[in-house]
């Protein structure tokens, strides 16, 4: 979020500091609405991180059960937005998500649907209660209280006095916002200041947009709004625009948080955007309608005709709900269109083609706001890790000189082995190291680095873990560069005996990188465990074979003393290279096991 402050910020600083300085010289009075809307947004701050302190794992459960169908997505977004009392909080939540690989689409979408109706409790709370009761009274002792739980060291205490206090500041907010509008009518009416007819529909629709777009709060704005209505200085109808345009003015903030984002936030900000542009456009075009709508709602609940507050909320509601009646039944074109935009990064093949102007590879599942989720993170973690091991694959069987997609397609190791040559070959492995390796593994540490201090000690020994597993990965790629030209060399070499061993050093390698894949497939923690030990124990037999067969080539003098040293020192190079794959793979492959812990701590014992 610190990219987004700074951008707002270098946008609207200049202009807002103007603004408060020209309503400080027009009327004192408008220092309590100014007042009232930091307090409010200070509020809205405290809010959020007490929180995410408890919703953090909550959120991340909810949203495993809410991908299969559109209603569940609909249902979350709603609900965790009238919770969260922040739709721009939860559209950059599951923007995070989005990247993270951990929903899909289609679900984002519903989910974003949903929070635009979400958004609306909290105009009806200010519309019913928030107008009508001296809230500071409410508000003092939450702040009390609050602010002594806020420095207990206990997590939940500490997240509960931020809660306090964030309740406590918004309804202080309210407060000083209402009676600085009280105030503010003596010195100037706004009032004076409508405007009527379409005109007026599309100037203060604008006037709302930006508003939100410069406090970044929709509550911020429709507070002030009902404020404004209920004191007179607002007419329905403006009111009913600026409501309108805070609709679209939300959205600034997930576009925002999407520029960070890979291709799949880019796409859900862009549907964020259009299904609100969208149902501000459906608001506008049928006002009148919808206005003779919210009076037939009003009169049969008994609402006065003239309590426009009441009637605000009503049409605050109703033109979202009707934005999802009008687009939910074209959720699946929708998501094809968005397919179709942005690039996605991807799992890019590796640069073979001698072209040494590609991009460095870089991570593609980390997002800075997931730092604030440590389910979630983990589980970025891990798809970033898994990213790094198909790369690792790549390297290595590029090392060996064997294609990697025909190893993962062959049942055949062996013939594969013996029918591949070393070629002329484009790239060091440094190089390529450099280019798909190096910056992943360096953008995985640095996000681990920054959740450092945030995870209760099991998840803190799972990111260890994770971290463990691609210095393992790394570690391999290392073994193989040592005997990367040995293996060219000796693979194509008259002496059949060497050529012999060298060919049993590709098997090895690719027979444990085969092994993997299929255990990935299979994701069996017993299956995984039993043929990870089975393995270790092939290649400790498989050295001391490797030994007594160089010896007796060295006595029978088929090889060389400078081959025999080559193959001495390769041969326990794909023996360590070998051993932290495995390693590595069997913390990727069991992470999400119940079991994972106990089988973590035996990988480590043994390493």
């Amino acid at each position: 979020m610190g990219f987004q402050s700074g951008m707002l910020g270098r946008l609207f600083l200049p202009s807002i500091i103007i603004l408060l300085g020209y309503g400080f010289w027009i009327s004192p009075e408008f220092r309590f609405i100014a007042a009232g809307v930091a307090i409010f947004l200070f509020g809205m701050v405290y809010l959020e991180q007490g929180f995410k302190v408890f919703t953090g794992g909550l959120l991340e459960a909810l949203l495993k059960r809410t991908t299969d169908k559109a209603w569940k997505s609909l249902s979350f977004g709603l609900i965790s937005t009238a919770f969260l009392q922040s739709s721009s909080l939860v559209s950059v939540i599951v923007i995070s998500f989005l990247s993270a690989g951990l929903i899909g689409l289609s679900a984002g979408v519903g989910i974003i649907f949903g929070a635009n109706l979400g958004s609306t409790a909290g105009a009806w709370l200010v519309a019913l209660y928030g107008l009508k009761m001296n809230l500071s009274a409410y508000a003092m002792p939450m702040l009390v209280i609050g602010l002594i739980l806020k420095t207990q060291s206990r997590k939940n205490l500490n997240g509960l006095g931020f809660i306090l206090l964030g309740v406590g500041f918004l309804l202080l907010g309210i407060h000083y916002m209402k009676d600085g509008f009280d105030a503010f009518q003596s010195a100037i009416n706004l009032s004076e200041y409508a405007i009527g007819g379409f005109t007026g529909l599309l100037v203060y629709t604008a006037v709302g947009m930006l508003a939100t777009v410069i406090m970044q709060s929709t509550n911020a704005v429709m507070v002030l709004t009902f404020s404004a209505l209920a004191m007179g200085q607002l007419t329905y109808d403006n009111a009913l625009a600026l409501a309108i345009g805070s609709n679209i003015g939300t959205t600034i903030t997930a576009i925002l948080g999407a520029l960070s984002a890979n291709a799949e936030g880019k796409r859900l900000a862009v549907a964020h955007l259009a299904f609100n542009i969208v149902t501000a456009t459906i608001a506008i075009l049928l006002l009148e309608p919808l206005m003779s709508l919210v009076d037939y709602i009003s009169n049969w609940f008994n609402v006065a005709n003239d309590n426009y507050t009441i009637k605000l909320a009503v049409f605050h509601s109703l033109f979202n709900v009707i934005g999802i009646a009008a687009l939910l039944p074209f959720l699946k074109p929708l998501v094809a269109w968005l397919e179709t935009l942005f690039t996605s990064s991807p799992q890019q093949p590796f640069n073979l083609s001698g072209d040494k102007s590609l991009p460095v590879e870089r991570a593609i599942y980390l997002n800075p706001v997931t730092l604030s989720y440590p389910d979630t993170a983990l589980r970025a973690i891990t798809k970033e890790c898994a990213h790094l091991y198909r790369n690792t694959l790549e390297l290595i069987c590029y090392g060996i000189y064997l294609p990697g997609e025909k190893l993962r397609n062959t049942d055949d190791i062996e013939a594969l082995v013996n029918n591949c040559r070393s070629e002329d070959q484009p790239w060091s492995i440094k190089e390529l190291y450099i280019r798909h390796i190096k910056g992943i593994y360096a953008d995985i540490i640095h996000y681990c680095g920054s959740l450092e201090g945030r995870l209760p000690k099991q998840q803190a020994q799972e990111m260890f873990a994770l971290k463990v597993a691609c210095r393992d990965f790394v570690q391999a790629i290392k073994h193989i560069k040592h005997l990367y030209k040995n293996m060219g060399q000796y693979t194509v070499s008259e002496n059949e005996k060497i050529r012999e061993q060298y060919n049993q050093l590709r098997l090895c390698l690719a027979s444990v990188l085969k092994l993997i894949d299929v255990l990935g497939v299979r994701r069996n923690y017993s299956h995984i465990r039993e043929h990870t030990d089975q393995l270790k124990q092939e290649l400790s037999e498989w050295s001391t074979q490797t030994n007594e067969t160089l010896n007796e080539l060295i006595r029978s003098g088929q090889v060389d003393a400078y081959m025999a040293s080559s193959l001495l020192n390769d041969s326990a190079h794909v023996h360590d290279a070998c051993t932290s794959l495995i390693d590595g793979a069997v913390i990727m492959l069991t992470r999400d096991s119940q079991k994972y812990n106990e089988f973590n701590h035996s990988t480590k014992e043994s390493i």
